[in-house]
């Protein structure tokens, strides 16, 4: 668990996205390796359509360019071109934005609550589990640093809270985000996820963790003198586990 839960942190000198840890941060990833790949075409075009334009416009004194001054086929065709590239980017997009909004029947739900300057939580739902009825609630702090253990390997400065949130792996979960006071963000890069926790509103989003690991995040919308202080930590189990687990809060509880 030390070395996922090394896997699945920042790193120094970070430049590329994280890890896919689930369906829709994968979609993510696909896409923007499309989508790169895409601009450097475009970019290497506009490139060699400048060098070429300024060399014939040099070598013939300014001839070259008396052809394409008012031309109505040209506006014609760098207009469409770019409406053209825009309409096939869009459909990958829309279709990643459909894909999480829309959730049939999920399995679990996860209610989050944002506060200044921590997090909450509810587990409830289980349509898996024996008590359906019954929900686990639970407040997320971030550890001090004089809080955080010495002996073990796989524990964060300004990352780890007192609590960590356990989900389960290849199940279809329904996450409930809103805050209690100002505007919040739920964010967790390796879940490809950013939503917006607003007073008096509730955003739906869901997840489908594909491996088990521990996951990091942190509030993405400035919300006050301390919106740099809460963090998030996900902790994916098998689902086997992550039932058991349920079971024995539920009973201690």
């Amino acid at each position: 668990m030390i070395f996922t839960t090394q896997c699945d942190s920042p790193a120094l000198w970070q430049t590329y996205l994280s890890d896919p840890a689930s369906i829709t941060m994968e979609g993510i990833l696909i896409f923007n390796k499309h989508l790169l790949f895409l601009l450097t075409v475009i970019v290497l075009f506009i490139g060699w359509l400048l060098f070429y334009t300024l060399h014939y416009f040099i070598e013939y004194n300014n001839k070259f360019s008396s052809k394409f001054v008012h031309s109505k086929e040209l506006e014609i065709v760098w207009t469409s071109i770019p409406a053209l590239i825009l309409l096939i980017l869009s459909t990958p997009s829309f279709t990643l934005l459909y894909a999480m909004d829309e959730i049939s029947e999920p399995e679990l739900t996860l209610k989050i609550l944002g506060h200044q300057w921590f997090w909450s939580y509810e587990i409830s739902e289980f349509n898996s589990c024996q008590k359906q009825e019954q929900s686990l609630k639970y407040v997320c702090y971030m550890m001090a640093l004089d809080g955080l253990p010495t002996t073990k390997q796989g524990y964060f400065r300004l990352l780890e809270t007192n609590k960590r949130v356990i989900l389960p792996t290849n199940t279809h979960l329904r996450l409930l985000v809103s805050a209690a006071d100002v505007l919040h963000s739920w964010t967790v890069p390796s879940f490809g996820l950013k939503v917006d926790a607003c007073p008096g509103r509730l955003n739906q989003v869901n997840l489908f963790i594909k491996r088990i690991g521990v996951f990091f995040g942190q509030c993405s919308e400035i919300c006050g003198v301390n919106h740099g202080f809460m963090p998030i930590v996900i902790v994916s189990l098998p689902t086997v586990q992550f039932h058991h687990y349920i079971m024995t809060k539920l009973e201690l509880s």
